[in-house]
């Protein structure tokens, strides 16, 4: 049995699918990712091909934070078929000959992945990895650049309905017109084609609910971790062992403009609050402020390990960095910047293991109020009980379901 797992996006996009390609690949299955290419480190770390699509994710993200110029199609819809189309070039030759194609991140890219799985006969998953990305009464839809939700509309049912038209306006003709080349037929809804009317959610109950009742037959199967066993390198286990346990501050894959301005309010405000400082370099490129031995910096660690022994991360709020520092029992403070990180940050507040940073550009100030709430005791122990609910077994959950869709069991 071969599986073809697609995604376009950053790390926190591609580091489930690791995870649930290593379930699959221990039920006996061949597995092969299409994702950017920035990321055939991190899968050539599990032993799982990268099929590369599209332009490096993290120059696209840098570019457009700095103005840079590209060399992407001006508009969104033209971008959108130009991302179709070469996604669809890429998958399409991979999917022939497989049993089955998951797909997740940006809409035209799962809408290729689709469409691939069509030509080539085979069933098509979609999965998400937080709620407020399918459709529910129960909270409203994610706002597009240039389509801000209309604030005298309360209704989520309503809003849910307006982001079927957004979208089929932004993606609807180049999804279509890739379509009938392919000699496939059109679709009404480009959303809810994507999705399908089955969804999975790598997402974890305790985390991250999928709210009841429900019009969306979603399938909740825990988050899909890739268990990480690389040891701390022996610079950062010096520094660990060298006095109490540090606050984390690190953005992942978010490119920051004023790095350079959060690096030294997050010195400045951990500080104040009697703690050492450990900065996650990242895509932002956090770096020390200055020469004093209680702040490090580190690059790409095992997170699940360094997270419980710090005394509180600061994040950006990417699912994966907040179900971690969930499942380590550390509280968190969420600095959301776009997408689904404002859900985490809601979420973390909500739950009582940490606090949602006020806005997206932390200073001295508005972190060090946020980290009054994350380092209080009771803070601390509600983080401890929460993460003895978090569920390790999502991707192995998925994977029996995922090849049970696509066929008769692996011997």
């Amino acid at each position: 049995m071969r599986v073809v797992l697609l995604t376009y996006g950053s790390r926190g996009d591609v580091e489930p699918m690791a995870g649930l390609a290593v379930a699959l690949r221990e039920l006996g299955v061949e597995v092969s990712v299409c994702a950017p290419p920035d990321f055939e480190e991190l899968l050539a770390g599990v032993g799982v091909p990268l099929v590369a699509i599209g332009q490096s994710v993290r120059v696209l993200a840098t570019d457009a934070l700095t103005g840079k110029p590209t060399k992407l199609p001006p508009t969104m819809r033209e971008r959108a078929a130009a991302l179709f189309a070469s996604v669809y070039d890429t998958v399409a030759p991979v999917a022939e000959g497989s049993d089955l194609v998951v797909a997740t991140g940006l809409l035209p890219a799962a809408a290729a992945a689709r469409a691939a799985a069509e030509k080539s006969g085979v069933p098509y998953a979609f999965v998400s990895y937080f709620p407020s990305y399918l459709p529910s009464p129960h909270h409203p839809p994610l706002a597009f650049p240039g389509h801000p939700l209309p604030a005298d509309v309360t209704d989520n049912r309503t809003l849910w309905d307006q982001n079927t038209d957004v979208l089929n306006e932004l993606f609807g003709a180049a999804v279509n017109t890739h379509r009938a080349e392919l000699g496939l037929p059109p679709v009404a809804n480009v959303r809810d084609h994507v999705l399908t009317d089955r969804p999975l959610l790598a997402s974890d109950p305790a985390l991250s609910p999928w709210p009841e009742p429900a019009e969306l037959d979603v399938v909740q199967t825990g988050a899909w971790i890739r268990t990480d066993d690389r040891p701390l390198p022996e610079d950062l286990e010096k520094f660990l062992a060298a006095g109490a346990p540090p606050v984390y501050v690190g953005f992942g894959s978010m490119p920051l403009r004023d790095a350079a301005d959060v690096s030294r309010a997050a010195v400045e405000a951990v500080r104040a609050h009697g703690h050492r400082v450990l900065l996650g370099r990242g895509w932002a490129d956090l770096a020390l402020t200055d020469g004093q031995d209680d702040c490090f910096v580190v690059g790409e660690v095992n997170q699940q390990e360094l997270f419980r022994r710090v005394a509180a991360v600061v994040h950006h709020g990417g699912a994966g960095t907040t179900t971690t520092a969930a499942r380590a029992g550390t509280p968190q403070v969420v600095v959301a910047q776009m997408a689904d990180q404002p859900y985490w940050a809601q979420r973390v507040a909500e739950l009582g293991i940490g606090a949602a940073h006020d806005g997206p550009t932390p200073t001295y100030d508005s972190l060090s109020a946020a980290l009054t709430v994350a380092l209080a005791p009771e803070t601390h122990e509600r983080a401890r009980s929460l993460a003895a609910e978090i569920r390790t077994d999502g991707a192995t959950i998925a994977a029996k379901l995922l090849v049970d869709v696509a066929g008769p069991a692996v011997p």
